[in-house]
C-alpha cells in the first residue's frame, strides 16, 4: 500500500479508496477462483474434444472422367450418413493443350475459390477438391467445370441414404392386423419415426398414447409399424422418417383397407351380367317363336271369320225362305 501513496495528494483519505481498489482487483480475479467451467483455460479440453471428434474421420474418395466430346454431363451419387473427409477428383481429356483448359468448381450455383488443386499431364487435366462434411448444410451438388466455350461438367451428388418402403399399395381387410416396413441399405439411422398424413397435416404416431400401434425393428436399418384391428378409417399414406447425423430422409407406404363385401363385388357383377344375358336370350327366343307362329294364326283367324260369315249368310237365307213360305201359306188360306 505504500507504493500507492504517491498517487494521492496531501490530506486525501486513502484507506477507503485503497479498499475499494482491492475489491475491484478481487472481483476481476473471481472467475479464475470460482467454477472451473467459467475460466477461459477450461475451454481447452472442450476444444480438444471438438478437434478429436472431427479427426480420424473416414475418407470418401470419388472420381469422374470426362472428355471434350461428351454429349451430356457426367453425374455420380454419393451417400453419406455421418461426418467424413471427402476427396472429389475429376479427370478431363482434351485434344489440345491441357494447360489452356480453364478449371472451376461450384457447390450448386456458388463458385468455390479454395480447397482444390489442378494438375496437367500432357492433354489430361486432373483437379481435386477436398473438404470435410460435418453437417447437412455441406450436403448437395459439387461440380467441376472444364473449358469455357464447349464447357464440360461433372457433378457429385452428396446426400443421405434413401429409404425404401413399398412401391405398391398394401391391401388388407377390416379387422385384420398388418405390418408396414421401411428400410435403408447399409445404413444406421440415429432415430426412426412414423407419421400419417391427414390431408395437409402430419399426425405423428405415438405408441404410448394409442396401443393400436406397435413400432419395432429387427435390425437398425429397418423399422416396422404394426397396426392392429384395422378399420376402414385406417387407410391412407403412412410415412417413415429417419434421422442421420448429416440429414434426414423419408419414404411412404400406402395402406388400403377393404371390407369383406369388396371381394364379392366382382362375383356379384358376373352374376348380374349372366342374368341379363340369359334374360336377353329368352326374350329373343320368345320373339322368334311368335314371329314364326304369326302367319298361321292369321290364316286360322281368317278361316274362322269366313265360317262365321258363311253361317250368318245361311241363317239369313233360311229366314228369308221361311218368310216367303209363310206369305204363300197365308195367301192360300185367303183363297
Amino acid at each position: 500500500m505504500h507504493a500507492l501513496t504517491g498517487l494521492w495528494g496531501p490530506g486525501t483519505t486513502r484507506a477507503p479508496l485503497a479498499g475499494l481498489f482491492l475489491l475491484c482487483v478481487l472481483a476481476a480475479a473471481r472467475p479464475s477462483l470460482g467454477d472451473p467451467s467459467d475460466s477461459a483455460f477450461t475451454s481447452l479440453p472442450v476444444r480438444n474434444e471438438m478437434m478429436a471428434k472431427y479427426t480420424n474421420l473416414p475418407l470418401e474418395i470419388h472420381n469422374i472422367s470426362l472428355t471434350e466430346h461428351a454429349s451430356s454431363p457426367v453425374e455420380k451419387n454419393i451417400t453419406l450418413e455421418k461426418a467424413s473427409d471427402v476427396e472429389l477428383t475429376c479427370q478431363f481429356t482434351t485434344s489440345g493443350d491441357g494447360n489452356a483448359v480453364n478449371v472451376t468448381w461450384k457447390k450448386g450455383d456458388e463458385l468455390l475459390q479454395n480447397n482444390y488443386v489442378v494438375n496437367t499431364t500432357g492433354n489430361t487435366v486432373y483437379t481435386k477438391y477436398t473438404f470435410t462434411i460435418i453437417n447437412n448444410k455441406q450436403m448437395g451438388d459439387y461440380s467441376c467445370f472444364f473449358g469455357e466455350e464447349n464447357e464440360q461438367r461433372g457433378t457429385f451428388r452428396i446426400k443421405v441414404p434413401q429409404l425404401h418402403g413399398k412401391n405398391k399399395p398394401l391391401i388388407t381387410y377390416v379387422g385384420d392386423s398388418t405390418v408396414l416396413m421401411c428400410k435403408c441399405e447399409g445404413c444406421n439411422p440415429l432415430n426412426w419415426t412414423w407419421y400419417r398424413k391427414n390431408e395437409s397435416t402430419q399426425v405423428p404416431i405415438d405408441t404410448h398414447l394409442d396401443n393400436k400401434y406397435v413400432i419395432n425393428g429387427t435390425h437398425a436399418n429397418e423399422t416396422k409399424l404394426r397396426i392392429k384391428q384395422l378399420l376402414e378409417d385406417d387407410k391412407g399414406i403412412y410415412y417413415c422418417h429417419a434421422v442421420f447425423q448429416l440429414g434426414e430422409s423419408e419414404d411412404h407406404v400406402e395402406l388400403v383397407v377393404l371390407s369383406f363385401l369388396v371381394p364379392l363385388k366382382p362375383f356379384l357383377a358376373i352374376v348380374a351380367e349372366v342374368f341379363v344375358l340369359v334374360t336377353i336370350i329368352l326374350l329373343c327366343e320368345i320373339y322368334t317363336k311368335k314371329k314364326k307362329q304369326g302367319p298361321d294364326d292369321g290364316k286360322e283367324f281368317e278361316q274362322i271369320e269366313q265360317l262365321k260369315s258363311d253361317d250368318s249368310n245361311g241363317i239369313e237365307n233360311k229366314a228369308s225362305r221361311l218368310r216367303k213360305t209363310e206369305s204363300v201359306d197365308q195367301r192360300m188360306e185367303k183363297l
